[in-house]
């Protein structure tokens, strides 16, 4: 199957606009905590890490030595409710102010990462409101599409059109390409940050090299 990609697609993956080329992965192992759900959808969240984890050829942990968890998914149905959750203004800064902007924008969605020394990635937070579209997906093809966009630090605008998930013989399925990438991202050869846009070529040159071997 042709999963490749050219530099300039892979360039709007990661082009934040004013901001520039800007690429990160995680630089240690994810460890993941999911907050307002069922038993038994915290098993169907984690093993989509996993899997896209193992994709990628990184580590999951328990905890992490520094933060805990350092993966942190809320499932709510009102966006005011991230007022109430405790410490989370000390993690985000002005709570407030967000909260009124994802209601004002009637957004469905938030994540918002920070960064080691180095510009890896060194936690996520998602917040996922679910009303709408969202509340109408399976579970499974929830958390992987979630999944797949904390393993890397995609444009805001990289999936708004396109889904990184398709169909194939009526099941759901990550599309090649963008599993291509993130095999392509994690490679030990490739930095865990990027500012220039040369690095888009080396993720295409990785992806090729990748396909030649299959």
């Amino acid at each position: 199957m042709e999963t490749g990609m050219t530099p300039a697609e892979i360039e709007t993956l990661f082009d934040r606009g004013d901001a520039g080329y800007v690429f990160a992965r995680w630089g240690r192992p994810l460890a993941p905590v999911v907050f307002g759900v069922q038993e038994q959808t915290l098993g169907v969240i984690k093993g989509a890490f996993e899997a896209i984890v193992a994709l990628a050829g990184h580590n999951m942990a328990e905890v992490d030595p520094e933060l805990g968890s350092n993966v942190m998914v809320f499932f709510l149905r009102d966006w005011d409710e991230l007022l109430a959750v405790p410490d989370l203004a000390h993690m985000l800064g002005d709570l407030p102010d967000l909260v009124a902007r994802l209601n004002g924008g009637d957004a469905s969605q938030y994540r918002t990462f920070r960064f080691d020394d180095g510009g890896a990635i060194r936690a996520a937070f998602v917040f996922l409101r679910m009303r709408g579209a969202l509340a109408e997906m399976a579970a499974e093809d929830l958390a992987l599409s979630q999944a797949v966009q904390v393993m890397l630090l995609w444009s805001d605008q990289a999936f708004a059109e396109v889904s990184p998930l398709a169909v194939a013989h009526g099941q759901t399925i990550l599309r090649p390409e963008i599993a291509g990438v993130i095999r392509a991202a994690y490679d030990p050869v490739m930095p865990a940050a990027a500012r220039d846009a040369s690095h888009a070529l080396r993720l295409s040159a990785r992806l090729a090299a990748g396909e030649g071997a299959q």
